[in-house]
């Protein structure tokens, strides 16, 4: 599977996810999340991000694709940590993610909501 890091989350923490790109090295930045959304559909990347924004984009254009991982929870802790817990966590996601899913990694659970959100 494939990952693009939003610009908001380190490019080490890319570095350290099988798969992974940071934005800031396939996009501009401040490219806008609309674009961000449309490459990585074109790419079937999934987004991973701290901007909620994603999951209310997608829920106004009824798209089913890209998925989204949502970290913001994750990002008091330092990168490396921050880089186990997403690893620990994304193949019992992997299915959701396959079929479209804004997933949320928070610190005591994991939310799946599959898309497209109606």
């Amino acid at each position: 599977m494939k990952y693009l890091l939003d610009e908001n989350l380190s490019p080490q923490l890319a570095a350290a996810i099988p798969g992974a790109a940071h934005l800031r090295d396939v996009l501009e930045t401040g490219t806008s999340d609309v674009d961000i959304i449309a490459y990585a559909a074109s790419e079937a990347a999934v987004v991973v991000t701290v901007d909620t924004d994603f999951g209310t984009l997608l829920a106004a254009t009824g798209r089913s694709r890209p998925s989204v991982v949502l970290v913001r929870e994750l990002l008091q802790y330092p990168v490396a940590d921050q880089a186990r817990l997403i690893m620990a966590n994304l193949p019992g996601v992997a299915d959701a993610l396959e079929n479209g899913a804004v997933v949320v990694f928070g610190k005591d659970k994991i939310r799946v909501r599959a898309l497209p959100i109606e």
